[in-house]
């Protein structure tokens, strides 16, 4: 077993793990216990009542954060000619089309979100198998597969992402970094959850949150009260 470092102990210490934690408690403590070198990433851990084996209880979504996820999204965008320039100016990082997908066949994925346009996603078919696994297969449901490819663009950079509940009951999301404030910490939550809730599938019986974890990069996690709004 791997010795604990001073301060992960000291973290570790902060945590009550008896206590359930407001959102507010949890974004300030977590600010506390994080002691890496670099910013890091501060994620949610919801755990729903839901079967994700059957169809109509698959909980998916996007949200819009309202204080974005303090990461620079490299965006590629798969347009045809006529809409590179929009496309741009939007702030797509990387935009074309036939180099890059041959490129993703050579197994390059070095980007966050691809986003494209419904006549292309044929195209898109034979590379399912590079980019599925690793969840940058653009889809409709998700605003990724659009003819408005510049609000597309735009979305993501301002801080739009999108979530699915895994195979184990649990959506797993980013929603900030610990360098926010705990008042934008607390705003990103807030919006997320509140998305998830709209979205509970009207055949999932019992207690719908189950369970909420807040986490960051390599710190405790704090269990968070499931009452929220």
């Amino acid at each position: 077993m791997a010795r604990l470092t001073k301060k992960k102990k000291e973290a570790q210490s902060k945590v009550d793990k008896n206590k359930i934690y407001s959102l507010e408690e949890a974004s300030a403590l977590l600010k506390e216990i994080t002691y890496t070198k670099f910013d890091a990433s501060v994620d949610l851990a919801i755990r729903l009542g839901v079967d994700p084996r059957k169809a109509n209880q698959m909980v998916r979504g996007v949200v819009s954060l309202p204080h974005g996820t303090g990461k620079d999204m490299k965006v590629l965008a798969l347009v045809t000619p006529d809409k590179e320039a929009e496309a741009k100016e939007a702030g797509a990082d990387y935009v074309g089309l036939d180099e890059y997908l041959q490129k993703i066949k050579d197994g390059w994925t070095d980007v966050d979100v691809i986003v494209t346009m419904p006549s292309i996603m044929g195209k898109l078919g034979p590379l399912g198998r590079v980019l599925g696994p690793r969840g940058l297969m653009p889809n409709p449901k998700t605003g990724t597969v659009t003819m408005d490819v510049a609000k597309a663009v735009a979305e993501v950079k301002a801080g739009k992402i999108d979530f699915k509940v895994d195979k184990t009951g649990i959506v797993h999301a980013p929603i900030g970094k610990a360098s926010f404030s705990t008042d934008k910490i607390v705003g990103n939550a807030q919006e997320l959850l509140s998305t998830i809730i709209k979205l509970k599938p009207t055949t999932a019986k019992g207690t719908y949150v189950k369970s909420i974890y807040m986490s960051s990069t390599m710190s405790p996690s704090i269990a968070i009260d499931t009452k929220i709004g």
